[in-house]
């Protein structure tokens, strides 16, 4: 072991001896270097029954969920290795909405430990915020998850490459049809970017797709052949 490495190891121990981790959500030891006890991980809900397509959680893992069928993403391939349910669901409202930081280390960590995609794209390109909701909040949760899974996989972050052009309602209280209406025509491929053949789109959390699919026509339209989706966690079908 070099000089550098043996000098991370003690530091990560002396860490360990003086803040040791702790769960975030029951309090008790955290387990495997998290902060995270080994029976919330046990319930961490993985997101192994789904549509091949959309991610959607599902009875049985198919190839398309009857939605894509009836209505095809204007993406390729998505990957979301959990579902949107306690305890994770948790972790990520603390992360995104109380600046939790060392919730949004577990849940990157997390992420990175699951099975990756067989194909990796050149570029990986966080969903933006709008100006507005950024200052509001101080820092965009998709960008902070993309660090590392860009670092760790050897792609290229892009934050320069899609633009959000205007504030939109929250999506949250918005079923599917109202969702596609909010965000449409709210982003844009910036101009001016030799875009390589594939790219990745990430977020947080995928609830109906729709601000994904917005995304990916928009980068469709300048030209990417392939558009992927990632994000953390799919959430259940939601009502029209």
């Amino acid at each position: 072991m070099d000089a550098p490495s043996i000098g991370r190891t003690l530091a990560g121990a002396l860490q360990r001896f003086v803040l040791p981790h702790r769960c975030l959500l029951c309090g008790a030891a955290g387990d495997d270097g998290l902060d995270l006890c080994r029976d919330c991980a046990r319930e961490l809900p993985r997101n192994r029954l789904c549509c091949g397509r959309c991610a959607l959680p599902l009875p049985e893992p198919a190839a398309l969920c009857g939605q894509c069928q009836r209505r095809p993403p204007p993406w390729d391939a998505a990957w979301v290795p959990f579902r949107y349910a306690w305890p994770l669901d948790r972790l990520e409202s603390r992360f995104k909405f109380s600046a939790n930081l060392a919730a949004g280390r577990v849940l990157t960590t997390l992420w990175l430990r699951e099975s990756m995609p067989d194909a990796l794209p050149a570029w990986i390109l966080p969903v933006p915020l709008h100006t507005g909701r950024l200052r509001e909040r101080g820092y965009n949760q998709a960008l902070e998850l993309s660090r590392p899974l860009a670092k760790r996989l050897g792609c290229t972050l892009r934050l320069d490459g899609l633009v959000r052009l205007r504030a939109t309602a929250a999506q949250t209280e918005l079923g599917a049809v109202q969702r596609r209406r909010n965000v449409k025509g709210s982003f844009a491929a910036r101009e001016g970017i030799a875009w390589p053949a594939h790219v990745a789109l990430l977020d947080d959390v995928m609830t109906t797709g729709a601000t994904l699919a917005e995304c990916a026509r928009v980068l469709k339209r300048a030209g990417v052949h392939r558009v992927d989706v990632w994000a953390l966690a799919r959430a259940p079908a939601t009502r029209a």
